[in-house]
């Protein structure tokens, strides 16, 4: 798996954890005081984000962070 290829791939699965709660990105981004479009930049596979961030999005999801790399169907 290359680089886009694994931003696709998380950001696909941060979506998936995202609507599990019945959160919107706007509601994501104000637990993470960030604006909504970087919610939908990491989504589509347009952020490369750090260890820090996605350790956030696994909190503010309320999720054991190795959910958030569990690529498999």
């Amino acid at each position: 798996m290359n680089e886009n290829e694994l931003q696709c791939a998380f950001g696909v699965k941060l979506k998936y954890w995202r609507l599990k709660r019945g959160l919107t990105q706007e509601e994501l981004a104000n637990k993470l005081s960030v604006a909504a479009h970087y919610i939908s930049d990491i989504e589509r596979g347009r952020r490369n984000i750090t260890l820090q961030t996605i350790g956030r999005l696994a909190c503010a999801l309320d999720l054991d962070i190795h959910l958030l790399f569990n690529f498999e169907v």
